[in-house]
């Protein structure tokens, strides 16, 4: 599997916090990979420095092997990213936010307007796809922003918690997005509070507390490991005994 993102040593502090100590992460094409954690265990860090927002004290990012820091107007045009306080230009509508977002990434007109009405499609955004983004409810925004991420069919999608306090519906529908994007050959590197979808999307998982990757693998080995019949469990287990001074 050809790794499309390779993150190395990467450190990360705040004053005193150390938000991310020395961690390293990879994802591949067509592979979806979740950070876990509680809040506060560097999950959007890691995710920030991964996409080129934050730059890290220590380490590397590479994605498809070429250096974010060095070189990151190459590697932008190549991610995807979505963050919870995303905002959208509240005067206009998601079908002019994503002709706006195309051509800052230089998308032909005919495919970015086809490729603008085959995401109103797959999210369900046709009932509100003409509203202004002032009026939409969380849900439509988060839709909105998330085909706002999947707009140029990037190499590397980063969603940080792109699910976060929607309802059941609207959380459904970008579950079922991303399992498109991946079946589509994209890499995906997302975080999540929600243990089921991380089972249901997840091809392996990183636990991460304090700032470091405790324990990662796919769900089927921290199982194993944990001796737990559930990722919950498992989770609860693992990051309860670090808390206690302990190994899991």
């Amino acid at each position: 599997m050809n790794q499309t993102m390779r993150a190395e040593g990467l450190t990360k502090s705040f004053g005193q916090v150390h938000a991310a100590d020395r961690v390293s992460l990879s994802v591949a094409a067509g592979e979806v990979v979740g950070l876990l954690g509680p809040n506060g265990a560097g999950k959007t860090t890691i995710l920030r420095m991964i996409a080129g927002i934050l730059t890290p004290d220590a380490g590397e990012v590479f994605i498809n092997g070429i250096d974010v820091a060095r070189d990151p107007l190459a590697t932008k045009s190549k991610i995807g990213f979505h963050s919870g306080d995303t905002q959208l230009y509240q005067r206009l509508n998601p079908r002019e936010a994503l002709e706006y977002f195309g051509r800052l990434y230089g998308m032909n007109e005919r495919a970015l307007h086809h490729r603008i009405e085959e995401l109103v499609e797959q999210l369900e955004m046709g009932s509100f796809a003409s509203r202004p983004c002032g009026t939409l409810s969380s849900g439509q925004k988060q839709r909105a922003n998330i085909a706002r991420a999947f707009l140029h069919e990037p190499d590397l999608l980063i969603l940080d918690e792109p699910t976060n306090a929607l309802d059941v519906v609207s959380g459904q529908f970008i579950v079922e997005a991303i399992r498109r994007e991946k079946a589509a050959g994209r890499a995906v590197i997302f975080s999540t509070h929600i243990m089921g979808e991380a089972e249901y999307l997840c091809d392996r998982i990183s636990l991460l507390h304090q700032g470091r990757i405790v324990d990662e693998g796919t769900v089927p080995e921290l199982l194993e490991r944990s001796g737990c019949p559930n990722l919950t469990d498992a989770f609860l287990k693992n990051i309860g005994a670090r808390r206690n001074g302990g190994a899991a």
